[in-house]
């Protein structure tokens, strides 16, 4: 199953994918929503290594994922890899300079299951898939204009 989106920013590529990388913000933000974040590297700049376990109730059961930087190309891309309980992802997010102050910002969204149980969840994800793309777009946007705005925050 799949999820893209892409969202302009008036935010040069730099800026954009600093904000981006700061992991410590996005681990704050998951802990507000009641997802367990625990770090399990030791790095003490962003970069390839970096690891996160994430403990969260979905339909009503407690999920685990174990989730890795596996590639880190400033300014232009990160990849995260994860895997849990049957069901493996992967997050890609691209950056791509319009203009020396506009930044388009890419992000690609695969689950894939590997067994049954999970395979059961992504389906029933299938079927709201409308729903769920509506949501995932949303999302982005909001990310968007929240970048916009810690830039004009911070310039």
């Amino acid at each position: 199953m799949n999820f893209s989106a892409k969202e302009d920013v008036d935010v040069s590529i730099d800026h954009v994918f600093a904000m981006m990388t700061d992991f410590s913000s996005f681990e704050t933000a998951a802990l507000r929503r009641g997802v367990e974040v625990q770090r399990q590297d030791m790095l003490s700049v962003p970069g390839v290594g970096m690891e996160w376990d994430l403990k969260f109730h979905y339909r009503g059961k407690l999920r685990e994922v174990a989730l890795r930087l596996v590639e880190f190309d400033p300014p232009n891309a990160i990849r995260f890899r994860g895997d849990g309980q049957g069901m493996a992802g992967k997050i890609d997010v691209d950056l791509v300079a319009m203009s020396p102050e506009r930044t388009r910002i890419s992000i690609d969204v695969e689950l894939e299951a590997n067994n049954l149980a999970a395979r059961l969840v992504l389906q029933s994800l299938k079927l709201a898939r409308t729903k769920m793309n509506k949501t995932f777009h949303t999302r982005v946007a909001a990310y968007a204009t929240q970048l916009e705005d810690r830039f004009r925050q911070i310039s």
